[in-house]
């Protein structure tokens, strides 16, 4: 689940900025992903019309995040892909991190954009009315902004998450327009952070969509793949690191196919837009 404010994979957000204009406000949506037998997707994008925020508050439509010290709560009522028929994806997600880190990163050599893990470790209980269930267990929060389109700065990025023993480990492996650059960090539910040397980077399978993606496990393995799109893929890899086992979210993202013609001219299926004067709904 991602809250965008100025989404940075929207092909109207895309062409507004070649039009001279390109105002985030206008362009900001809530991403949910489900998987299994309740498939959903949701990304619908809203104007500034439909955004309400405060310094603890976010609302996107009818969707909103509200933060009261203790933990995140967020509101989830939107229209669900895929099309001809759209499902509805509403109810309550409650995160409650273990503790919170301040601990921000550059990830370009400018330092154009940057990355916070807010709450790597942390409990989420999830309840949604439609399509009926729920469940909770391990979360895992952070936030992202930058001043330039990821596409002038980065090739491609691979990044993953793993629950381990006491805490969270994350591997980000960036190829940036001036040269690679890696990240490998461990957190522990203290809020501790420190760095660490993963093992060299193993190349995957390729996806149907025939995106790269690597890892730094050792002997890792695809378990399923969630997520395969023309430049993003979505997965989750089993493998060791640390010294033991671990099930890791990864996600692999190539720019370079995301400004290509052809696939900005599909998004528009996966990202409905409501219109810049749209009410709040």
């Amino acid at each position: 689940m991602i809250a965008f404010l100025g989404s940075v994979f929207s092909p109207y957000y895309r062409w507004a900025r070649r039009g001279g204009g390109g105002d985030p406000l206008q362009h900001c949506s809530m991403n949910i992903a489900l998987y299994g037998k309740a498939k959903r997707w949701t990304m619908t994008e809203r104007g500034a019309s439909a955004v309400h925020r405060s310094p603890d508050y976010l609302a996107i439509g009818k969707s909103m995040l509200s933060w009261d010290g203790q933990g995140l709560t967020i509101r989830l009522d939107e229209i669900g892909m895929p099309l001809p028929i759209p499902r509805r994806v509403r109810g309550t997600v409650r995160l409650y991190p273990q503790s919170v880190s301040t601990r921000g990163l550059v990830l370009d050599s400018a330092g154009r954009h940057r990355w916070q893990p807010i709450a790597p470790c942390a409990r989420v209980e999830v309840e949604l009315a439609e399509p009926g269930i729920s469940w909770s267990g391990p979360a895992y929060f952070d936030t992202n902004s930058g001043d330039r389109p990821l596409e002038d700065d980065f090739i491609r990025w691979d990044w993953s998450r793993a629950p381990i023993p006491g805490g969270t480990a994350v591997l980000y492996d960036l190829e940036r327009r001036d040269g690679p650059f890696s990240i490998a960090l461990k957190y522990d539910s203290a809020g501790g952070v420190e760095d660490f040397t993963p093992p060299p980077s193993v190349t995957l399978p390729k996806t149907g969509w025939r995106v790269d993606r690597t890892i730094g496990l050792t002997a890792p393995s695809v378990v399923e793949t969630l997520e395969d799109t023309p430049f993003y893929t979505r997965s989750v890899v089993a493998g060791e690191l640390l010294g033991g086992p671990v099930t890791a979210m990864h996600e692999s993202l190539s720019m370079d196919r995301f400004t290509m013609p052809i696939v900005q001219a599909m998004l528009p299926f996966r990202m409905p837009r409501r219109g810049l004067l749209s009410k709040r709904r």
